[in-house]
């Protein structure tokens, strides 16, 4: 079966550049890209093109990015879907029936459908998700093609369960990833752990003949301190954990995954507790 990449649209802009990281990806990893719009019939909904049914829009405008990007996947398809529901329900349901690896999302979609589409579905598509999100800020407009990928360690054990991923898609695309080192705290116990689970990373990237560079940050404000480092080398993607530096306690997105995807320049990939995923789906 094809790997496939499940897009969130809402034929705003931002979905649009969420489209396009998503087309890079799947030309890369020979995926299929699947294009899904939900439709709630149940909340008013004003068309941009020119029909007044959303339904027949959708696909006129589903067509037209079919046309305009199908042409970049030569090994891949570019499908789509039209579905009815709440939009978070909808997207992660299409992404589990198709087993896909991947969900992108832009996270503040604003369109002619529905305001704020995606920016008020993007907390609860990642929360859901069983695969990796990937969230791009309106306005985000980076290489598409990766060069460098962010990567923070901390001290918890599920901060290495990303290390794999993050692995792949350096190869995909020749880039190098940086293992950033992020302390909560300058306590012995803290540094001594984190800088091991970092080195950890570091030897299993550089066994799969990835380049990878070193870094570290720490203080109150690990979340600015994070992007600060990612803007000096001029990153493409950082790479964190839903549950980063947090204890589960009724809050599956943790408040740096949170921030993160709310305050970042650059797309983050958010990526699941497997220990966690295998509590809810038992």
């Amino acid at each position: 079966m094809k790997n496939e990449i499940v897009v969130a649209i809402d034929f705003s802009l931002c979905s649009i550049n969420a489209l396009e990281h998503a087309v890079s990806i799947a030309r890369l990893s020979k995926s299929n890209v699947v294009m899904v719009f939900v439709h709630n019939p149940h909340k008013p909904q004003r068309t941009i093109y020119k029909y007044s049914d959303p339904i027949d829009e959708a696909t006129k405008l589903f067509e037209e990015l079919a046309e305009r990007f199908q042409l970049t996947l030569p090994n891949s398809r570019l499908l789509y879907r039209i579905r009815e529901g709440k939009v978070y329900q909808e997207v992660v349901t299409e992404a589990r029936e198709r087993k896909a690896w991947l969900i992108v999302a832009g996270t503040h979609g604003a369109s002619g459908f529905e305001e704020m589409w995606i920016g008020s579905n993007a907390y609860r598509i990642v929360t859901n998700a069983h695969c990796p999100v990937i969230t791009i800020r309106e306005g985000v407009h980076v290489d598409r093609e990766l060069r460098r990928i962010v990567l923070p360690i901390d001290r918890t054990l599920e901060t290495r369960q990303k290390v794999p991923l993050a692995t792949k898609l350096a190869k995909l695309f020749g880039a190098e990833i940086h293992v950033l080192a992020t302390y909560a705290a300058t306590t012995h116990e803290v540094m001594v752990t984190t800088n091991h689970y970092a080195q950890q990373a570091i030897q299993y990237i550089e066994n799969e003949g990835v380049k990878v560079v070193k870094g570290s940050v720490k203080g109150k404000d690990l979340l600015g301190a994070t992007i600060g480092y990612a803007q000096k080398v001029d990153a493409n993607l950082i790479i964190i954990m839903t549950e980063q530096e947090t204890k589960l306690s009724g809050l599956i997105l943790g408040p740096y995954a949170q921030q993160m995807i709310n305050r970042s320049p650059f797309p983050v990939m958010c990526v699941h507790n497997k220990e966690l995923i295998r509590v809810l789906t038992a």
